[in-house]
């Protein structure tokens, strides 16, 4: 432990030029959030997906700029270790009354960390806990939340009041009509209850702006019982506003905030009051995820972590090679009480898998940047990343260094006498049921059902899971995802019963595609060759072709083709491909068609 002085003036502007390096960073984040609502008022829908798209890079340009500082004005990677360990000191200083603390400390860490060499990444140099508490932290401006107090026969006045508070700019095609419906809808939820004296809603301060849509979040409250909910906020044809559906309840609220979706804008001074407001909502979604869910990328890679190693410490299982098929591109591993699957890029891929290592961490960050539309499954990226050696199976570390040599690295790292399992790059994804083991399951019991009763359930599961896969490649097609590899065990599914893709490295824009049907015969040796008679070029792509790996079994074919049997036809996959080409944008709802009221003149959907 370094002593506790503070005599280097050079450590203060050190610490100084830091933080000005985060506050720049935050204020170039919230300006960008706060655009989203000005896009959303003029239906400008490109320029909404790009600036989410962007915004996804404004982190690394700052800390780059940060780090060139530093080394440029003061040397900063020639200090000696006291000065740092003063640099840290002044840092939670300068941290006092900010109101985005814990998002500064992982800016420290992140410019500290490619800065100093990793031997130093110890508690005195990094912020591995916080430093500063979040709790009870009052922005300047906008409160969080705003609280209302309706009586019932007042719910729609409160409701319109609440929607003027927003203070869009523009007009509802019938804001009472949609305040009454709403106010339908909770009332009717508390019919069989009375209606204590607190009764309120509490509504989080700003819109919460993704894509073609704005939503209201927020809770009501009635005695005891909490219930959160959600407005989502649309255009119609006539570039009116109008309240599409009313959410409620946590399943709902996950779905919304789902992992397999892009990152909401919305502007927070006070960001971890905003998730504390979003977790009494969604008790069981981890702060890490919530962050993510709020753009916040890096803090919530910087939580994750943090819950992980708390996990190591409280846990004895072992890392083990994954169950399920193996991958032709990707390593994946996992840890069974962990519920989430770590993949590592191979150095060496099979004759038919025609790529390299940059392409395929250039699909991934495809997939980061792209609308996701609750279909493809968010992933942490993480570069040299520690474990323990003893928690791996022995196995696991022979398929690694097969696998992936360049990857691995063992030894005594940080010199404390524990051997370490370094991977140079690895992805994190939160651990789904293959669909293949899925529908195996499905056919297994069918096979040998217990009872009838058995036997439809697992005709049920079944149909479910085949109709949520096409349902998933759909809604990849609205948002000009073409998935490549299009075989059950690439999809999973979620807790929810979500159908959502995760194996990336062969994924293409639809644009880039260029949809065919299957020449007609030339003769009857063609008809009867066992090889592609045809040429094929490398972004065709033949529809028909799916159904020998798709539809073998009968069951499967029998759900596929009742709803799903245009996509075997090109026509299909063309039509889509000339609509985006176009510049329309469907809209894929982060809620269940039943879900919405019926509007005239309301958005088109896929």
């Amino acid at each position: 432990m370094f002593p506790q002085r503070l005599d280097s003036p050079l450590a203060y502007d050190i610490a100084k030029a830091m933080m000005d390096g985060f506050n720049r960073h935050y204020r170039l984040f919230r300006a960008e959030s706060a655009r989203a609502k000005h896009r959303f008022e003029t239906a400008d829908w490109h320029g909404q997906q790009r600036a989410q798209r962007e915004r996804i890079e404004f982190y690394d340009l700052r800390v780059s700029e940060a780090v060139a500082r530093l080394e440029k004005e003061f040397k900063a990677g020639e200090q000696p270790m006291d000065v740092w360990h003063q640099v840290k000191l002044h840092y939670i200083g300068l941290l006092v009354d900010h109101h985005q603390p814990e998002l500064a400390e992982t800016f420290f860490n992140s410019v500290t960390t490619k800065i100093l060499h990793r031997a130093y990444f110890q508690n005195d140099f990094i912020f591995v806990r916080p430093a500063i508490s979040t709790e009870y932290i009052e922005p300047r401006g906008a409160p969080t939340y705003r609280p209302y107090y309706p009586k019932p026969d007042t719910l729609a006045d409160t409701i319109e009041q609440m929607l003027d508070d927003f203070a869009l700019l523009g007009s509802y095609a019938d804001k009472r009509r949609d305040a009454q419906r709403v106010a339908h809808v909770i009332l009717n939820r508390f019919h069989q209850v009375k209606l204590r004296a607190n009764f309120q809603l509490q509504v989080l301060s700003g819109l919460f702006f993704r894509n073609k849509g704005a939503y209201v979040v927020g809770k009501i409250m009635n005695g005891f019982t909490e219930i959160a909910f959600s407005l989502p906020i649309l255009h119609d044809s006539h570039g009116k506003f109008y309240i599409d559906a009313a959410l409620f309840g946590e399943d709902d609220l996950q779905m919304l905030f789902s992992f397999a979706r892009a990152y909401f804008m919305v502007d927070m001074e006070v960001p971890s009051a905003w998730v504390q407001f979003l977790r009494s909502l969604m008790p069981r979604k981890p702060r890490a995820e919530i962050y993510n869910a709020l753009g916040l990328a890096k803090q919530g890679k910087t939580l994750f972590y943090r819950d992980f190693l708390s996990h190591l410490n409280y846990s004895s299982d072992r890392f083990r090679i994954a169950p399920g098929i193996k991958g032709m591109v990707m390593l994946v591993f996992d840890l069974p009480s962990f519920p989430f699957v770590f993949k590592v890029i191979k150095d060496f891929y099979p004759p038919q898998k025609d790529t390299t290592r940059e392409q395929i961490k250039g699909k991934y960050l495809l997939v980061k940047q792209h609308d996701r539309v609750g279909r493809m499954a968010d992933t942490l990226e993480y570069s040299d990343v520690g474990f323990p050696l003893d928690r791996f199976e022995p196995e696991l570390i022979e398929e690694i260094r097969k696998f992936a040599p360049s990857q691995l690295e063992l030894g005594d790292r940080d010199g404390n006498g524990e051997m370490e399992v370094v991977l140079k790059h690895v992805y994190i994804e939160r651990r789904m049921i293959p669909l293949n083991i899925y529908l195996q399951e499905a056919f297994d019991t069918l096979a040998q059902p217990e009872s009838p009763a058995h036997a439809k359930r697992a005709k049920d599961q079944l149909e479910h899971a085949v109709v949520e896969y096409g349902n998933a490649i759909k809604d990849m097609v609205a948002a000009n995802i073409f998935p490549g590899d299009m075989l059950w065990k690439n999809f999973g599914i979620t807790r929810g019963g979500k159908v959502v893709f995760y194996d990336y490295d062969e994924i293409e824009y639809i644009t880039d595609c260029k949809f065919r049907k299957v020449p007609t015969p030339r003769n009857e040796e063609d008809e009867m060759s066992g090889e592609v008679w045809y040429s094929v070029g490398p972004k065709d792509v033949f529809p028909e072709t799916f159904e020998p790996f798709l539809l073998g079994n009968d069951d499967v074919r029998a759900a596929f083709m009742a709803h799903h049997a245009d996509l075997l036809d090109a026509a299909f996959w063309q039509h889509h491909k000339e609509r985006i080409q176009a510049g329309q944008m469907l809209d894929v709802f982060p809620y269940e068609e039943s879900q919405r009221f019926q509007h005239e003149g309301h958005a088109t959907h896929f």
